[in-house]
């Protein structure tokens, strides 16, 4: 068996690799953080942490260590509250947000984010959900593929920079004419072996990449670790 990749300092870390800050706090977020030091160069903070210095943690990884931060905020609302909200947070000079795929909330958001470089990611399907979830929710009947190749057509077409999708509608999202030159970010990703926690439609980090994904987001198989740091360089190998 070959030996494992090593990590070299030297190098620059794979932004592929999405790291998520799943925990209560930014005290904890930052601890994590430091904890993977250099090998890990883009990190996601999701609502769950915005009530713990969510937003204090993003302004510190950014303005102090030169992280990438992606702000998973899933906005849905009326156009003009998500174009304000917007608004407000693309001031943090951050990289990515996340709306809601519909189009009037993309639109929004799309004015809310000129003149700033912060990607604006239109959410398709929650990686959370099957089909079952979607009858309970009264959503359309058809094919969650379908239904999410819609999705991300018509938020595409509306103006967003890319979409979240889970790995295994990547490649057929990739395919779509509206995606040329658009960004694809894959959550519910799971190395070989780990848990799959509250996720149901999955992959491993190395078939989400090449079915089309340019980020992919791993939180729970990272945080969660005995140590971190190894996880994160098990992806690492995984998708070099």
């Amino acid at each position: 068996m070959p030996e494992p990749v090593q990590l070299r300092s030297d190098l620059p870390a794979d932004d592929r690799l999405i790291v998520a800050i799943d925990l209560p706090n930014a005290l904890e977020g930052l601890h994590l953080a430091e904890t993977l030091g250099d090998a890990v160069s883009f990190y996601k903070i999701g609502l769950g942490m915005l009530t713990g210095g969510g937003l204090a943690l993003a302004n510190e990884l950014k303005q102090d260590h030169g992280k990438r931060i992606f702000l998973d905020m899933k906005l849905f609302d009326i156009g003009a509250t998500v174009e304000n909200a917007v608004r407000g947070l693309a001031q943090f000079d951050l990289d990515f947000l996340t709306v809601h795929g519909d189009p009037h909330v993309v639109r929004a958001a799309r004015e809310g984010a000129a003149g700033k470089p912060m990607k604006i990611l239109a959410v398709t399907v929650l990686t959370s959900l099957d089909r079952a979830d979607l009858d309970a929710s009264l959503i359309a009947p058809g094919d969650i593929p379908d239904i999410v190749a819609t999705r991300a057509a018509r938020a595409l077409e509306a103006g967003a920079d890319g979409v979240i999708a889970s790995p295994q509608e990547a490649a057929m999202i990739r395919a779509l004419p509206e995606a040329a030159g658009k960004l694809i970010v894959t959550p519910g990703v799971r190395p070989a072996g780990a848990a799959l926690g509250d996720q149901k439609r999955v992959a491993t980090p190395a078939q989400a990449l090449s079915d089309g994904a340019d980020h992919i987001v791993v939180g729970r198989p990272v945080w969660a670790a005995d140590d971190p740091r190894a996880a994160t360089q098990a992806i690492l190998n995984d998708i070099a």
